[in-house]
């Protein structure tokens, strides 16, 4: 089975490449703007008539779609998330290629969501800024298409090269500073959100599946559970070895990080020799300007408010697929990454 892979160098094209490289049957061809592409296209800016064209020549029975902006103003976010997609589907419908297609949706493209509920795949989006707005136009552009077609919906995807813009991302890069300079105190904002991650690598593992299935329509993928940031930071502190403090202003008082069990005693020494306080803010990068202001609230900038939940029992019926690598996994291999910076 020959696959196009759209995106191949982005956050999660980068593992759905190397799970459909480990799939002998699979032969990959990836297309992209970057020089690491098997051949270079900008969805963004290319015709459907030139990509078809390729197709055509190609001739893959599946197409995954992992190209995207995450960032950006609405007309930028609205040319890569959504006119680049109407150019796949179109090229698709020219072409007589036959490919399926499997497009990367994501969970902020039903916004805010009741707490303590499950969003499952009927519920109503209602998109809470210009990035799930895009986001959903295409899966519309999609499930519009007639073309034999599926839409993963992302939740929040975590791992190893999760983005240091991202919550998470954060998070690790302010305790790597925290260790490094001997701060004692690490005092984050916003951690009151809840959020259903899902580790990057089971993400991939979800697209293989749904290339191979007859699914269609829109499948969530997600742990199916909420966890509050204020947790995943103290298992983030407890896998990094950090025995500072983690505080948050306006928030529950005294949240600590316990010290891991193998951590450096050196690395505690260093701490209690530094006094000093770490302000952060997850929601927005820190700047120099910043070191003496009190920490700003996590403003939900994917536009999901304060709680969203997957519910993934169709991703199982489906797709047989189930979440394998759980949230501290995920998180140790984040602080990997970071801890090589120090």
């Amino acid at each position: 089975m020959r696959v196009l892979l759209i995106g191949s160098n982005g956050y999660l094209g980068r593992f759905v490449a190397d799970r459909l490289l480990a799939d002998p049957a699979v032969q990959l061809t990836a297309l992209g703007r970057g020089d690491d592409a098997d051949v270079r296209f900008d969805l963004a800016t290319g015709s459907p008539g030139a990509l078809t064209r390729f197709l055509d020549a190609v001739h893959p029975g599946v197409v995954v779609n992992c190209a995207g902006a995450t960032r950006g103003g609405a007309r930028e976010l609205t040319r890569h998330n959504t006119v680049a997609v109407a150019t796949v589907c179109e090229a698709l419908r020219r072409s007589g290629c036959g490919a399926r297609l499997v497009q990367i949706g994501c969970s902020s493209e039903y916004g805010p969501s009741q707490p303590g509920s499950s969003t499952a795949e009927d519920a109503v989006p209602r998109p809470g800024g210009p990035y799930g707005v895009s986001k959903l136009a295409a899966t519309e552009l999609v499930l519009g298409s007639g073309l034999d077609a599926v839409v993963l919906r992302v939740f929040s995807p975590v791992g190893p090269g999760t983005p240091a813009g991202s919550p998470l991302g954060r998070l690790a890069e302010a305790m790597r500073r925290a260790m490094q300079s001997g701060d004692g105190e690490l005092r984050l904002g916003g951690l009151g959100a809840q959020r259903d991650f899902v580790d990057v690598r089971d993400v991939a593992r979800a697209v293989h599946a749904a290339s191979l299935s007859a699914a269609q329509g829109v499948i969530n993928i997600g742990s199916g559970r909420a966890v509050r940031l204020r947790d995943a930071a103290g298992i983030l502190a407890r896998v990094a070895g950090y025995g500072g403090a983690l505080t948050e202003p306006d928030g529950p008082p005294g949240v600590h990080a316990s010290p891991a069990p193998h951590a450096s005693h050196a690395s505690h020494a260093a701490h209690a020799a530094h006094p000093a306080h770490l302000r952060a803010t997850i929601g927005h990068p820190r700047t120099d300007s910043d070191h003496h202001a009190p920490p700003v609230a996590y403003p939900y900038p994917d536009g999901c408010g304060s709680w969203q939940q997957a519910d993934v029992r169709t991703a199982r019926d489906r797709l047989g697929w189930r979440p394998r690598i759980n949230l501290e996994e995920s998180l140790a291999d984040i602080w990997m990454e970071a801890a090589c910076r120090i």
